[in-house]
C-alpha cells in the first residue's frame, strides 16, 4: 500500500507553498504533472485490472486476455498500439525540444527534468595576500593556483575523494555496504590517538567519558543529514539499487528533515518512496549552460535527441512492464511522425532512460528488435519535474521555472552554481545578496558541508572534498590540462591592474586566444585528436570553461573573462613591468 500510494504522489506537482513562496517546481501556471497512474491498493490488483485498450496481466505479468480495441485508437497523433498512448503534455514538451536551438534545448531540459547536478569549485584560495575582507576583487584576492597539484584520480573517472588516513580521521559509514565510507561525506575533526584507543576499549573497560561520547553521537545523524543532502543534489533522483544506492538509507532515514530542509533553503520539493528519492529541482534560467550528455561517449544531446527523450518518457509513463524494443520505436514513430530521428538520437536517448533505471538492459544495436524492455512506471514518472502546461513556448516555461522570491532564487544559484555574481542578478537578488551576504551562504554552508568564498563581486561556495561537481578544474586529460593553462594565461594578460576598475568582466580577443593556445601546443604537446584538429581544442576548451563560469561569450568575436577565473592564476603582483606579459602582443610586433 506504500508503495502504491507513493507512486501516485511522486507525480503530483504540488499546487502551491503555505509560505507563499510561488515559482519554480510545484508552480501551477508554469507546470503540471503526468497523467496521474491508477492506484489500487496492491500491484497484484494493478496487473490484473482491466481497463478499456489495456492488456490484462496476470499477477506474475504474464499476458493475460486482450480487450477490444480502443475507440480512440485512430485519432490523429494516437499510436495503433492500443496500449501505448502518449502523455499529451511530454508530447507537447518533444515538439518543443524538436524546435529548439542547442542552447535553448539544454535550458527547457534543466526546467522541464531538473535533473542535473550541482557545480563547485574545489580548493579553496589559498595563495597570495589572505584576507577575510569580503570588498577583496577575485582579480586581486587570494587564488586557488596550486602548480603541480593532482585534483583528479584519473583510475575513477570522477571526481577526486578527499583522501584521508584512517589512522588520523573517523570514517562515517553509509549503513548500507559494511566497510565503506560514505561518498559524500564532510571532512569530520580528527581524532588523537589517545581518543581512538580510549573508544577501543569503551567496551571493556568504559574509559572514554561519557560527555565525548554523547557528543559524538550526536554529532552522527548531522553528518548523515549532510551526506543525505549532498548526495540528493549530485543526483536529484536516487534509487535502492542504482550506482549510489550506499546512500540511499540515509535518505530514507532522514527523509523528514530533508524535506523540510531543501523546501525552506531552496524550494525544492523531495519525494522518498521505498525504492527511490526524487528531489524536484527549478529549472536556473535562460543560459544555465546545464545540458545532458551521451552515457557512453559524452557527446552532448542535440534537440532531436532530447525530443526522443521526451517522446520515449510520453509513452513509458503508461507502459506495460514487459515491452518489446519494436513495439517502443514503432510506438514513437507513430505517436509523433514528424519526429523522427536519426537512430543515434534514439539511442541517446534510450541510453540515459537507461542510466536512471526507467529501462532495464537495452538491446545491444537497433537490430534486435526482438529484445524485450522492462519498463519501471514509477521512476519513468518521477522524471519530469514539470512537463509544459500554461507556459506559452520554450522560452516561457524556462522563465516560469526559474521565477522565486529573492531570497529563494539567490540560494538556489549558490546551492546549484560555481559562483554567483552580483552583476549577473535583477535588482531585487541583487539586493537580498547584498544584505545577506554572511548568513545567506552561511546556512546552506552549514547545510551541505560547503564553505564560504566572499568576494567584491559575488559569492562562491567551495567543496573542499571535490565531490559535489560534475566538472572539476584542475581535471584529468588533455582538454582539461589545456583549460587550466588557458584561463591561467589569460588571467595573467588581462587581470586589471590596480587603480583600474577591478569589478566586472574583462575584455578577451580572439586572437589572444589564439595566441596562448598556440603557446600550451608548442610547450606541452597535444597528445590524441587536438594534435591534428587545434580547432576542436578551442572550442572544447573554451566550452569548459563557458560551463564552470569563468568565461563567456558575447554576440560579437570576443569572450568576456569573469572574475572567478582569477582563482586560478598565480597570484597576481600589483606591481607589474608594463609589456612583460608572457603572450603580451607588445611583445611580438
Amino acid at each position: 500500500m506504500e508503495q502504491q500510494e507513493y507512486a501516485g504522489g511522486a507525480t503530483t506537482v504540488a499546487a502551491g507553498r503555505t509560505d507563499g513562496r510561488t515559482g519554480g517546481v510545484g508552480t501551477t501556471d508554469a507546470a503540471v504533472a503526468v497523467r496521474p497512474p491508477v492506484r489500487p491498493e496492491s500491484r497484484a490488483e494493478a496487473r490484473s485490472e482491466v481497463r478499456p485498450g489495456v492488456r490484462a496481466e496476470t499477477a506474475d505479468g504474464a499476458p493475460d486476455a486482450v480487450p477490444a480495441a480502443r475507440t480512440d485508437a485512430a485519432q490523429p497523433g494516437r499510436p495503433a498500439d492500443p496500449e501505448l498512448s502518449p502523455d499529451p503534455g511530454l508530447l507537447r514538451l518533444a515538439h518543443w525540444f524538436a524546435a529548439a536551438t542547442p542552447g535553448t534545448a539544454d535550458d527547457l531540459c534543466a526546467a522541464s527534468f531538473g535533473l542535473y547536478p550541482a557545480r563547485h569549485f574545489g580548493a579553496p584560495a589559498s595563495c597570495g595576500p589572505a584576507t577575510p575582507d569580503p570588498d577583496v576583487s577575485w582579480w586581486h584576492g587570494p587564488t586557488a593556483h596550486a602548480p603541480g597539484r593532482r585534483a583528479r584520480d584519473p583510475r575513477d573517472g570522477g571526481p577526486r575523494r578527499a583522501r584521508r588516513d584512517d589512522a588520523q580521521a573517523p570514517v562515517v559509514r553509509s549503513g548500507a555496504k559494511p566497510g565503506r565510507p560514505g561518498r559524500h561525506r564532510r571532512p569530520e575533526r580528527a581524532r588523537s590517538p589517545q581518543d581512538r584507543s580510549a573508544v577501543e576499549s569503551m567496551g571493556s573497560v568504559g574509559a572514554v567519558d561519557s560527555v565525548d561520547f554523547a557528543e559524538a553521537a550526536a554529532q552522527l545523524p548531522d553528518a548523515e543529514r549532510r551526506i543525505a543532502a549532498r548526495l540528493l543534489l549530485a543526483h536529484p533522483l536516487v534509487t535502492a539499487s542504482g550506482p549510489h544506492a550506499d546512500g540511499f538509507p540515509l535518505i530514507r532515514r532522514h527523509r523528514d528533515w530533508l524535506t523540510e530542509r531543501f523546501d525552506t533553503l531552496l524550494g525544492y520539493r523531495l519525494v522518498v518512496g521505498p525504492w527511490h528519492a526524487r528531489l524536484c529541482k527549478s529549472g536556473l534560467g535562460p543560459g544555465s549552460a546545464r545540458r545532458l550528455e551521451d552515457p557512453g561517449t559524452g557527446t552532448p544531446f542535440t534537440p532531436a535527441a532530447y525530443a526522443q527523450l521526451a517522446l520515449a518518457l510520453a509513452l513509458l509513463v503508461d507502459a506495460p512492464e514487459q515491452l518489446p524494443y519494436r513495439r517502443l520505436l514503432d510506438a514513437m514513430r507513430a505517436a509523433a511522425p514528424e519526429l523522427s530521428a536519426a537512430p543515434a538520437d534514439t539511442a541517446t536517448a534510450l541510453g540515459a532512460l537507461a542510466g536512471w533505471q526507467v529501462l532495464g538492459d537495452l538491446p545491444e544495436g537497433p537490430s534486435d528488435t526482438a529484445f524485450v524492455l522492462t519498463v519501471d512506471r514509477e521512476l519513468a514518472r518521477a522524471v519530469p519535474a514539470g512537463p509544459p502546461a500554461l507556459a506559452d513556448g520554450p522560452a516561457d516555461l524556462i522563465r516560469r521555472a526559474a521565477e522565486a522570491e529573492p531570497a529563494t532564487a539567490v540560494r538556489r544559484l549558490l546551492a546549484e552554481t560555481p559562483a554567483v555574481l552580483a552583476a549577473d542578478l535583477p535588482e531585487d537578488r541583487r539586493a537580498w545578496l547584498h544584505e545577506h551576504r554572511l548568513s545567506g551562504p552561511a546556512a546552506l554552508a552549514e547545510f551541505l558541508g560547503l564553505e564560504t568564498e566572499l568576494r567584491a563581486e559575488g559569492v562562491a561556495l567551495l567543496d573542499p572534498a571535490e565531490e559535489l561537481t560534475d566538472l572539476a578544474l584542475p581535471g584529468t586529460g588533455t582538454l582539461a590540462g589545456a583549460a587550466l593553462l588557458l584561463v591561467e594565461r589569460l588571467v595573467e594578460e588581462v587581470r586589471p591592474l590596480p587603480g583600474e576598475t577591478a569589478e566586472g568582466d574583462v575584455p578577451v580577443a580572439d586572437a589572444l586566444i589564439d595566441g596562448v593556445l598556440g603557446d600550451i601546443a608548442d610547450d606541452h604537446g597535444l597528445p590524441g585528436r587536438y594534435l591534428a584538429d587545434r580547432t576542436a581544442l578551442r572550442r572544447d576548451a573554451l566550452d569548459l570553461l563557458h560551463r564552470l563560469g569563468l568565461i563567456t561569450p558575447t554576440p560579437r568575436t570576443t569572450w568576456l573573462l569573469r572574475p572567478p577565473a582569477a582563482r586560478y592564476a598565480p597570484a597576481p603582483d600589483l606591481h607589474p613591468t608594463p609589456g612583460t606579459g608572457r603572450h603580451s602582443r607588445r611583445d611580438h610586433p
